[in-house]
């Protein structure tokens, strides 16, 4: 991994921290903005890395609802 893709993880990381501690889920456009007055390139991939979580995020929410709804229709049992 790059030192780019490396710093880029990281603040990502720091910035979910901040955004569940403070309910703010667009606090990363603003991380992003002070990024990218120095490096788009470290802009880019932070957002990357940011949209990568946050898919990751909701497709998790979708499995979760998705078993739910199964386990509430009775027909899911232990299947997953």
């Amino acid at each position: 991994m790059s030192l780019t893709q490396e710093l880029a993880e990281k603040l990502a990381e720091d910035t979910f921290k901040v955004m569940n501690a403070t309910g703010d889920d667009r606090f990363f456009m603003e991380v992003a903005k002070v990024i990218g007055a120095s490096s788009t390139t470290l802009e880019e991939a932070y957002l990357t890395a940011v949209r990568v979580r946050m898919a990751e995020r909701r497709a998790r929410a979708f499995l979760v609802e998705r078993l739910k709804q199964v386990q509430a229709d009775g027909a899911g049992g232990d299947q997953a």
